[in-house]
């Protein structure tokens, strides 16, 4: 009796942590948990400030990515607008901090009201060009954004740039150090909602209008709901991005949002698994953290900063050619082996076992 209550509490930790590690959310708060400790270790100088910078950058593009998710994994629909977005969300913030004087709080609302805005024309142009059209369509619509920034001098002061010192929330001015925690918890929020839309009627909804729109149309799928649903949530979040990116880098200038930052956060997405936010945030870390966090120390790259890109391009045709659902799938089918394997190897242990009894 008193061995068999010694082996439940010696097995009890693991099969708490087997239960904790399967919850739904069990990722999000782990995420969390890793973005405070990358904060609090640069704040000690275990981390370098360059470091913790290139971090925050990339939560800022998984924000963006998991809208694009929705609308690339799960709704099937290209765009190559997202740049130009994320660059009105950033100027919104400079302009009303820069020149109107109102708080973050308030730039934030007018920011997520004009991308509904924009949301609703982009998802209305999707109901009638589809494919590589609507991305040729929503590239054109970013590139004459970009335009607007460079000579829009009374609002964006054009190609010299929009910068700000001072960032008010509530009433109380903020430091850089503070906005850090202000894109941490926009990414844990951005993980639920996704998450939540994802497991739920609507993105088994969006799911059925990529596969084919025909039998989503004949199982009474709304094609206009979900689909401006999704070019909505797509554009809050990447002008949700361009906000965030503003309050913490406290500037911008119009080259920042050109075609290549589209590209790349397609190549994230991509990369990483479109129907996945997990396969986007490890997407988003080979594109955007690689080249900064690894490639930047080696000579080579530093001298020629264009090579990093033969890597990524290579990366992207591996993927598609051998792994279309993206890094997340190529690791779920290495744990999967790696199970079968250990399961191969612990049945041969007991036969040989048996063998010598």
């Amino acid at each position: 009796m008193m061995l068999e209550n010694r082996t439940k509490t010696t097995f009890a930790p693991a099969l708490w942590w087997k239960k904790v590690s399967k919850h739904p959310f069990f990722g999000v708060f782990l995420s969390l948990f890793v973005m405070i400790m990358i904060r609090l270790l640069g704040d000690i100088g275990i981390v370098p400030p360059s470091v913790v910078d290139v971090f925050a950058i990339m939560w800022i593009y998984i924000i963006i990515g998991l809208g694009f998710t929705l609308l690339l994994g799960y709704t099937g629909l290209a765009s190559l607008g997202t740049a130009g977005l994320i660059g009105v969300g950033s100027y919104v913030v400079a302009y009303a901090l820069g020149t109107l004087g109102v708080s973050l709080f308030i730039a934030f609302i007018l920011g997520i009201v004009i991308a509904i805005v924009l949301g609703t024309i982009v998802g209305f142009i999707s109901l009638r060009i589809e494919g590589m059209y609507l991305a040729i369509i929503t590239l054109g619509l970013s590139e004459i954004l970009v335009e607007v920034f460079k000579f829009w001098t009374k609002v964006t002061k054009g190609l010299v740039g929009f910068q700000i010192e001072r960032f008010p929330i509530l009433g109380t001015i903020v430091r850089e150090e503070q906005v850090y925690y202000l894109l941490v918890i926009g990414l844990i929020l951005t993980m639920f909602a996704v998450l939540n839309i994802i497991n739920s009627p609507t993105g088994r909804a969006m799911l059925s209008i990529k596969n084919s729109t025909s039998a989503a149309q004949a199982m009474g799928i709304s094609i206009l709901k979900y689909r401006l649903l999704s070019f909505i949530i797509s554009t809050v979040l990447a002008v949700i991005g361009g906000m965030l990116y503003m309050a913490y880098t406290r500037s911008t200038i119009p080259n920042l949002w050109n075609i290549a930052l589209s590209l790349n956060i397609l190549a994230a997405v991509v990369i990483g698994g479109a129907k996945s936010i997990w396969g986007v945030s490890l997407g988003t870390i080979f594109i955007f953290g690689l080249n900064q966090l690894v490639f930047a120390r080696i000579p080579f790259f530093a001298t020629y900063g264009n090579a990093s890109l033969f890597i990524n391009g290579a990366l992207i045709i591996l993927v598609v050619m051998f792994y279309p659902g993206g890094i997340i799938r190529m690791f779920s089918d290495l744990s999967r082996l790696s199970k079968k394997w250990y399961q191969s190897i612990k049945t041969r242990i007991k036969e040989y076992r048996y063998g010598q009894d």
